[in-house]
């Protein structure tokens, strides 16, 4: 996969079918875009994915994501996407027009065919949607699919739907509007190796600021490592017995492992919550709660490996 972020300088020669979105999550709704992406592509196209940065808005904090713009490559990489365009979302960009704003992305990235959603806007103040796509699409030389909205118990399935979902902890319900599980993915990085003195070695995932973690607790986990999965338990939380101050990280127990883990690119996804995080009385109160931990993980693992 090609990634590309200056757009105003780009210029494919290759014909695309692309697709426009914010794409955070990478959802069920959003495949059934890129399921017409690809039967477009297969006529002889390249499958394309415009896509905006969007910095954090400093004056309401770092804005929260389902996924970062490294989970986010990585979920269009594994689905075999061709080009994937990351436009910084400049003032330049803000105030373009909607139409100059299709006829850059027509004449720079050599598109055949749009497929678009029913909500999605572009240009300035918002003004373009998939109805100005269509109007336009003789003029600059392509075609238009629009895309319906999919439905789960009566609600359009959307980012922010599952947002709700990752933020009460419904990780089960999360993951059915995902269409896969949630994850968590990042180096592994040295912790306080308190785990590996009492018996529990783990391995630690610091997330960046931006990413939607679910509350904390422990929840049962499958993860990723050298292209191998293991079952795992992981605690979403800042670990409140231990002593000192701890950012919000993902700490977690893998079963059947005992290889070097450090340095290493991990994928922890989060399949059931077991219980919220909590302060214990002392380390041996922790040990006897995290065995508890494992034994409940491993039965409900059981039919996964």
């Amino acid at each position: 996969m090609r990634y590309e972020q200056d757009f105003l300088n780009l210029q494919l020669k290759e014909p695309t079918v692309l697709s426009l979105g914010k794409f955070d999550g990478l959802h069920r709704g959003h495949e059934l875009l890129m399921e017409s992406v690809f039967e477009k592509a297969k006529e002889g196209r390249k499958a394309a994915v415009f896509t905006f940065d969007i910095p954090p808005n400093q004056s309401c904090g770092v804005q929260q994501v389902i996924t970062t713009k490294e989970e986010k490559q990585q979920l269009f990489l594994e689905r075999g996407v061709d080009y994937l365009i990351e436009c910084p979302f400049t003032e330049e960009i803000r105030q373009m027009e909607p139409e100059r704003f299709i006829e850059e992305i027509a004449k720079r990235l050599c598109v055949k065919w749009i497929v678009a959603g029913t909500d999605f806007h572009f240009g300035h103040n918002r003004r373009g949607d998939y109805h100005m796509l269509q109007d336009y699409a003789a003029k600059y030389g392509y075609k238009v699919r629009v895309v319906q909205k999919m439905q789960y118990q009566g609600r359009d399935i959307s980012s922010t739907y599952i947002r709700e979902a990752i933020g009460k902890g419904n990780i089960e319900f999360a993951n059915e509007l995902l269409g896969y599980p949630y994850f968590i993915q990042g180096k592994v990085v040295h912790g306080n190796q308190v785990g590996r003195t009492i018996g529990f070695p783990t391995i630690n995932i610091m997330p960046l600021p931006e990413k939607l973690l679910p509350p904390y607790g422990v929840y049962v986990s499958k993860v990723w490592l050298d292209g191998k999965q293991y079952g795992g338990i992981t605690n979403i939380g800042v670990k409140p017995t231990i002593h000192g101050a701890y950012p919000a990280g993902a700490e977690t127990y893998i079963y059947d492992f005992h290889e070097n883990a450090y340095d290493k690119t991990a994928k922890v996804e989060l399949l059931h919550f077991e219980r919220p995080e909590r302060k214990f009385h002392g380390i041996g109160e922790l040990s006897a709660q995290l065995a508890k931990d494992l034994a409940y993980g491993r039965e409900y693992l059981a039919d996964c490996f």
